[in-house]
């Protein structure tokens, strides 16, 4: 495989991927993509040396068909040119998934920037990808769930591994658990899904338990860590930590592929935990340091969920886009004058004026020791006990 190239970083962005619109009030609002690419262009991110914004063109019937099955492949094209022949057992013209003219080519559109960037990857054209408009882990091979039509996070993955990659880690940081990426690699060793979300008992999709762990041929390939609604900064990094690292280093990947849906923050309107802008930032310097440490620097990130539009998406996703580029933000950094003006007269509303939500984002470490009085803690050693011998792993120790 070919070595990365040097202090270089693809982001995938074109005004186009606002077509993925379910309508106008569908929490998974385009303006959130927008006003993300508005705020890296005004803190000057995307001018940065070695940064390049490419676009996409929709991926093609025979890519869409390396994670979806043809069948889905039509219903999602025949509910594209009709909304109303849109067929449920598809999961599509449902609440969740409504269908809307231009779906599949919207959707593909996804799909094709982030299999653009995994290939990049593999072929040693850039460094690390970053594709906030993608991360649609819900999306299974035969039905759309959870907002997501085609699963863009499968493909790159899919096609990253056809180009030469033998092993890929995917990391999934969003509120809910990734279990359409998770289906789709369910039996296969070569691929090594962790999810850490909040528990299914409180929130959608109501899976992603530590005792699902993948299939016969895939035993451990599965990893997940299931929180209790309302965790802090201070629990969900601890968990992060407590697992991915050990894990990721010990399956020594070619490609590390993380997804940072922010729904994970306070004020997100769809889920529970309480996680802050800081915390996303820490995590994300985390997934990035851990790429150079374990997959030579190969660094596929992907959005994924977040309905807080204003205060929260635009700037976890800026943040990531400047940890990519080498050069991450100084939390304090004010948000450009320009970009709260356009939100004043957009919304009517103010927007923050820093990068910060003013939290420490500090944690302690598993290895101080386990809590049994901690629901976080015992989350975590449910997982450790669950999945660590199956990598050669000591839940207890490592």
């Amino acid at each position: 495989m070919s070595e990365p190239s040097r202090d270089e970083v693809q982001v995938v962005w074109d005004p186009v991927f606002n077509g993925y619109d379910f309508g106008r009030w569908h929490p998974m609002a385009p303006v959130r993509l927008e006003l993300t690419a508005r705020l890296c262009a005004d803190l000057g991110l995307f001018d940065r040396p070695g940064v390049s914004v490419v676009g996409a063109e929709p991926a093609d019937d025979d890519l869409l068909r390396m994670v979806h099955d043809p069948a889905y492949v039509e219903a999602v094209k025949a509910a594209s040119a009709d909304p109303q022949q849109a067929q449920a057992v598809f999961g599509l013209g449902t609440e969740d998934d409504p269908a809307f003219p231009g779906m599949h080519e919207a959707a593909a559109r996804i799909v094709g920037g982030s299999v653009d960037l995994g290939r990049a990857l593999v072929a040693g054209r850039t460094r690390h990808g970053v594709n906030f408009t993608g991360g649609m882990h819900h999306a299974k091979p035969g039905c759309a769930s959870g907002f997501c039509v085609y699963n863009d996070a499968a493909a790159a993955i899919v096609a990253m591994l056809r180009d030469g990659a033998e092993r890929v880690v995917y990391v999934d940081l969003d509120c809910h658990h990734g279990d359409g990426t998770e289906a789709v690699f369910w039996d296969d060793p070569r691929v090594l899904t962790i999810s850490v979300h909040e528990s299914g008992t409180t929130l959608f999709p109501g899976t992603g338990f530590a005792d699902e762990l993948g299939g016969p041929g895939a035993l451990g390939g599965a990893v997940n860590l299931a929180l209790p609604a309302r965790t802090g900064d201070g629990g969900w990094l601890r968990a992060v930590h407590a697992v991915v690292p050990q894990l990721v280093r010990s399956f020594a990947p070619d490609v590390l592929v993380t997804q940072h849906g922010c729904d994970t923050h306070a004020l997100d309107p769809l889920g529970h935990l309480r996680v802050s802008v800081d915390a996303q930032r820490v995590a994300a310097a985390s997934m990035h340091a851990l790429a150079h440490e374990a997959s030579g620097g190969r660094w596929l990130a992907l959005g994924g969920g977040g309905y807080e539009v204003v205060d929260v998406v635009p700037r976890t996703w800026a943040h990531l886009v400047a940890e990519a580029s080498q050069q991450p933000l100084d939390p304090t950094t004010p948000v450009p004058a320009a970009w709260r003006e356009h939100v004043r007269r957009t919304f009517g509303r103010e927007a923050p004026t820093a990068m910060t939500d003013g939290e420490p984002a500090t944690f302690t470490g598993w290895e101080s020791g386990y809590d049994p009085d901690d629901a976080v803690d015992r989350a975590i050693l449910a997982t450790r006990r669950a999945a660590f011998p199956l990598h050669g792993l000591d839940p207890d120790f490592d």
